[in-house]
């Protein structure tokens, strides 16, 4: 949309505000529970990708 056709309104910073602070408060819920659903150890396995020359042969 074109800024000069809808102007900012006087508590358009504060409705900003607002909904960033929520967003970052369901963020932070959403990782609880997904961090409450694990079961089990912490996973062994190294991180990221194994480069071509490091790759095991079968």
């Amino acid at each position: 949309m074109n800024d000069k056709a809808n102007p900012a309104k006087k508590g358009d910073g504060e409705r900003k505000h607002r909904l960033a602070e929520a967003l970052r408060a369901n963020l932070q819920k959403r990782k609880a529970q997904a961090r409450s659903r694990r079961v089990g150890d912490a996973d062994e396995r190294p991180e990221g990708l194994p480069t071509a020359g490091k790759m095991q042969k079968k």
